[in-house]
């Protein structure tokens, strides 16, 4: 007996290791297809197989699970975050995705560098289309390309993404690696007229008008209504009047936006032009650095903080302001409905060149304002991706600026239209319509201008006026030139960073220069540092980019 039970025994022990050994072959023939190492080239892993894809159906709806994702907006000013607002609960709620919002405390380009540098990168990064950092990303292989997350999770994402924003960022490897916002072009813009133009010259509507509304255009007399604030209008409410601002200062304010009021040419004879060196453009500096000689304006403009600029905003304090009007949606509402309700801000000529020419403002461009991109250290980039393609969709993009429907958005004669509350306090309180809602231009990352302004209310005409001047002055097929300078490693943009470097520092030199000739050695001086640093290679960087921008236009 205790012989045939050891027989059973052994039979059995030999079933069970027979089996284990065709489960180990079964084991090793399926493993050959799925290596532990990851996929050639860093590309996600393929799940087509676990679910069906459709190319014509949005790939958010095959997964609403739970999941998180950091989202790194470059941009320290941004104050609005994901989970208290009632939309962005709605989203959540919808596809499954709950957003953690990180902002830098400083420089988003330095922030991001150390992230790159550390290995660690938020799962969704924005970063301004003209930051360094963005190319460093790219070509550092630190984030997906979105056409092969795109082919492997959700093909959808090229029905909604737009050939042209593809192909405008597709790169040498022929891989796209952002998305943008607020991206238009050309012929889009001579087709619907919106120009997405916001670079205004604004003044302090009273104080304009009570001076007899004087021509700002000349450096004559620019420098008589400066006078004159001086004289009768330099203090309001106790507090003294800054008379001009500035927006970005030196690298913005003071030299491509100076020289877009002025319509110097980016271009002659198919060559880039040195913006940079143009009479009308020095005229104008040399106006400024007289007026500063005369105790007309103090370096103000140059230095102060975002906090100080807008306590002098919120308090029209400024006179005059280099200032794009969307900067200035909240502010005018809310002055226009204070005890003074002409203290708001209105666009008027401001400084032009010598033969009168009205500005060539910078419309909207293919580039966009910031591009959005899914970093190499996402856990899960097949709902990233999914989650881009659905906020980039038109159901996306109306759930992200109008919100839930019924709730805070209804249908009026075939057309969503904002609910009375709500449409109120895009008025009178944005500041709460964005916190506690999270409507309209809250989550303005993935925003597509094309789509979401078909859906805008009437603007108030205290911001009306404002749009309409910036759009009359757009320069519609201007949008090529901006951002031709290098960015990135290459030697061209370590010159052009040294360059504007120095620019930065010495345009307030050339603004307190105690004389013409003083300011004429300092530009000199500027002058023959640019070339050592090498502006010619920088020349040739921007001269081979608007060749390959207009080639691409061409297509």
């Amino acid at each position: 007996m205790k012989h045939k039970h050891m027989k059973r025994s052994m039979a059995l022990i030999m079933a069970v290791v027979l089996m284990l050994s065709l489960a180990a072959c079964t084991g090793s023939k399926n493993s050959s297809n799925k290596p532990n190492s990851p996929p050639a080239d860093n590309k996600p892993e393929n799940t087509q197989n676990e679910v069906k894809l459709n190319p014509d159906e949005p790939g958010w709806k095959l997964d609403t699970s739970p999941v998180e994702m950091s989202w790194f907006v470059g941009a320290s000013w941004y104050g609005r975050s994901w989970g208290e607002s009632l939309n962005s609960k709605y989203i959540t709620e919808k596809t499954g995705v709950k957003v953690n919002i990180e902002v830098p405390s400083g420089e988003a380009n330095e922030h991001i560098t150390l992230m790159m540098t550390s290995g660690k990168l938020p799962d969704l990064i924005t970063m301004g289309s003209w930051e360094t950092a963005v190319k460093k990303l790219w070509e550092g292989d630190h984030v997906y390309a979105l056409n092969e997350l795109a082919d492997q999770y959700d093909p959808y994402f090229f029905k909604v993404a737009g050939d042209g924003t593809l192909k405008w960022y597709k790169q040498e490897n022929g891989n796209t690696y952002g998305i943008p916002n607020d991206s238009y072009s050309p012929n889009l813009m001579h087709e619907t007229g919106m120009t997405a133009a916001n670079q205004t010259f604004l003044v302090r509507k009273d104080l304009y008008e009570d001076m007899g509304s004087p021509d700002l255009s000349t450096p004559e007399g620019f420098l008589n209504a400066l006078q004159l604030l001086k004289d009768q209008y330099s203090e309001y409410k106790g507090q003294p009047i800054s008379p001009f601002f500035a927006q970005g200062n030196v690298p913005y304010g003071m030299t491509e936006y100076l020289q877009n009021l002025l319509a110097v040419p980016h271009e002659k004879d198919g060559k880039v032009y040195d913006r940079i060196t143009d009479p009308d453009y020095l005229t104008w500096l040399k106006t400024f650095r007289t007026a500063y000689e005369r105790g007309l304006i103090n370096v103000d403009f140059l230095v102060d903080s975002d906090t100080q600029v807008e306590e002098k905003t919120n308090n029209a304090r400024y006179f005059m302001m280099v200032r794009e009007w969307t900067g200035m949606t909240a502010v005018n509402p809310m002055l226009a409905a204070s005890n003074n309700p002409d203290s708001y801000y209105i666009a008027v000529d401001g400084p032009q060149n010598s033969k009168g020419d009205s500005a060539k403002l910078f419309p909207g461009n293919m580039d966009g304002w910031m591009v959005t991109m899914i970093s190499k250290s996402c856990e899960n980039p097949e709902r990233a991706i999914r989650f881009l393609t659905y906020l980039a969709s038109e159901e996306g993009q109306r759930d992200l600026f109008l919100g839930q429907e019924g709730e805070m958005w209804e249908m009026a004669d075939g057309k969503p239209q904002l609910k009375a509350d709500m449409a109120q306090l895009l008025d009178s309180d944005i500041e709460k319509l964005e916190k506690e809602y999270g409507i309209m231009d809250t989550y303005w990352m993935m925003r597509n201008p094309v789509i979401v302004d078909q859906w805008r209310p009437e603007k108030a005409l205290v911001i009306k006026q404002m749009a309409d001047f910036a759009n009359a002055q757009a320069d519609i097929d201007g949008g090529i030139y901006k951002g031709l300078d290098p960015l990135g490693d290459s030697d061209a943009a370590v010159n052009w960073a040294r360059i504007s470097q120095n620019w930065e520092e010495v345009m307030p030199e050339l603004i307190t220069a105690k004389d013409e000739a003083a300011f004429d050695k300092i530009f000199e001086g500027f002058l023959a540092r640019r070339t050592s640093y090498g502006f010619d290679q920088v020349m040739e960087y921007r001269q081979g980019e608007l060749d390959v921008r207009k080639t691409k236009m061409a297509e």
